[in-house]
């Protein structure tokens, strides 16, 4: 994993962070964290959403296809 380091961060954002932490019973490192992944998993959790309503719209026209691992393994 690796070490980041953020400068200029204002007292009162920091303050927040280690508040949430407190009550969440961990330390700000780990809300951090948390904050940072969460973030970072929200364009791959849209993507999941849109694929699955285009894979929803496919199975609505087309209906169930059938499984081609046979064939392609021939």
């Amino acid at each position: 994993m690796a070490d980041v380091e953020i400068r200029n961060v204002p007292d009162w954002v920091v303050e927040a962070y280690r508040v949430r932490a407190q009550r969440g019973g961990h330390s700000l490192e780990e809300e951090l964290l948390g904050f940072l992944t969460e973030g970072a998993l929200l364009g791959r959790k849209l993507f999941a959403r849109q694929a699955k309503a285009f894979r929803d719209t496919l199975r609505r026209k087309y209906g169930e296809l059938p499984d081609s691992t046979p064939g392609i393994r021939e």
